[in-house]
């Protein structure tokens, strides 16, 4: 399609519009410069938009969605577009609002904890900016120095540490949002005090996806950092034994910050990447790591180092320092795009099981793999069961994309089976849409749809998402 057929499929009257409240180097339409935004993170799906808009005042972004609501397209807000769902996958006739340039830490108060950014806001640069007070923000998801805050609201991202502290939505305070039809409200508020008081609108928001409106304004709770560390990598000799040692140290009372499992593919994958220090020869490592006042983290590492060694492990390596911490937890947080060295393409899957049935889980993946002749990378949050195997395969042989799929799609089907989810804190975007009802009865569908027609009735909102056959 030629590029002036191409933009007629919007109505002209519709892009003057946005040409007048966006100079041309911000409103990106038919330009090359477009294509960065025809997917995110889950290339296995694009879209071209028909136009991306660069906002870089919330009045812009409000001006922009009471534009789409009268006129009817769809938009669909991104940040760094590092989804794994397909969560900000563009609508072909509709927009994307791009809001890296809402960017601005508008205020951090140590005394009550907390910051107010705006969605734009990079995850790592709040700690950043919080650390002179001794505060940080919690949420640690892999992609934590490029990913934005208002997309781990959408889709209530967790991370390494959310075992102890929580996900995204126990850190999230009150908002400022731009609903689909333009009106702008105040949800929650800036302290804990109005916790429990009335319906939870901030617990119905955070996690939805994009699909009832844009955070403008975000106020983020803030924690001390924790006085000590203390980091240790187990090695073992089959994952099952691993995924079973994570049980044993949660029924043992203990609650560590972070517990991760890395297969041997992972770890191989992370060593050639960033040379973390991590046994070549093992089949599986856990990392458990203890944080906060030093004389508890004393008394934890010895309950932790004998289960540990009652556990089956191998090989126990402490970190000796800061800098063999931060290596340790480099190699696991660069597993994803690491990878990548070993397979040129990959599926990365999202699925939670009860932590009591972490064993049994990865000895039926491991199965799978065999069954459908497909190498699968482990890495995951074990602390919350929040398994994220990594499927590989070769997308220039015919069929393997679609073997992949399926092979995606028995482990999620696994996990519902065993009591859990179909995701943990990728969202279910376009990926998981197919197993919704897998999960899902009826009533809890029809439940969900009505709360969406409430807040967007045309579906505008990030259409196409979450919902089967929407």
């Amino acid at each position: 399609m030629n590029e002036q057929k191409r933009l007629s499929v919007i109505k002209t009257p519709f892009l003057d519009a946005l040409r007048e409240i966006y100079p041309a180097d911000r409103l990106l339409a038919g330009s090359v410069q477009a294509l960065a935004y025809e997917s995110d993170a889950l290339t296995a799906f694009n879209a071209r938009p028909q136009a991306v808009v660069l906002p870089e005042t919330p009045d812009e972004v409000i001006e922009t969605v009471r534009l789409c609501s009268r006129e009817q397209i769809p938009f669909v807000a991104r940040g760094s577009g590092t989804s794994l769902s397909g969560g900000s996958l563009p609508v072909a006739e509709g927009i994307v609002i791009a809001l890296n340039r809402l960017n601005r830490i508008k205020r951090i108060d140590a005394e009550t904890r907390v910051a107010v950014v705006e969605p734009g806001v990079i995850n790592l640069d709040i700690s950043r900016a919080a650390e002179p007070y001794g505060l940080y923000y919690a949420p640690d998801p892999s992609s934590q120095s490029i990913c934005t805050i208002g997309g781990n609201l959408a889709f209530n991202s967790g991370g390494a540490h959310c075992l102890k502290y929580g996900m995204t939505s126990n850190h999230i305070l009150g908002m400022t949002v731009v609903l689909a039809d333009g009106e702008v409200v105040t949800l929650g508020s800036a302290s804990l005090e109005g916790v429990g008081v009335g319906p939870d609108l901030v617990g119905l928001f955070v996690g939805s996806e994009g699909l009832f409106g844009i955070a403008l304004e975000i106020t983020v709770r803030l924690l001390p950092k924790p006085e000590r560390y203390c980091t240790v990598m187990a090695a073992y000799d089959d994952l099952g034994t691993a995924g079973d040692a994570v049980a044993q140290v949660v029924a043992s009372g203990l609650l560590p910050g972070a517990m991760e499992i890395m297969d041997r593919l992972a770890i191989k994958a992370a060593e050639a990447a960033v040379h973390a220090g991590y046994p070549p020869d093992a089949a599986a490592i856990v990392i458990v790591e203890l944080e906060g006042e030093t004389r508890q983290v004393d008394e934890e590492f010895k309950a932790l180092q004998a289960v540990i060694q009652a556990s089956g492990a191998r090989h126990i390596h402490i970190a000796k320092d800061a800098d063999e911490r931060a290596r340790i937890w480099k190699g696991r947080k660069s597993a994803f795009s690491a990878v990548g060295r070993l397979s040129p393409d990959y599926i990365v899957q999202d699925g939670v099981v009860p932590r009591g049935h972490l064993g049994h889980a990865l000895t039926e993946i491991n199965r799978l793999s065999r069954e459908y002749g497909l190498e699968v990378a482990n890495v995951f949050h074990a602390g919350d069961g929040n398994l994220h195997p990594l499927i590989l395969f070769d997308g220039n042989q015919a069929g393997a994309l679609e073997r992949a799929e399926a092979l995606a799609g028995e482990i999620l089907r696994m996990c519902v089976a065993l009591g859990g989810s179909i995701t943990g804190e990728h969202g279910v975007g376009m990926e998981k849409k197919a197993y919704m009802t897998t999960m899902f009865n009826e009533t809890d569908m029809d439940t969900m749809k009505a709360i969406r027609m409430q807040m967007d009735p045309g579906l505008i909102a990030n259409r196409g998402k979450m919902f089967p056959g929407d």
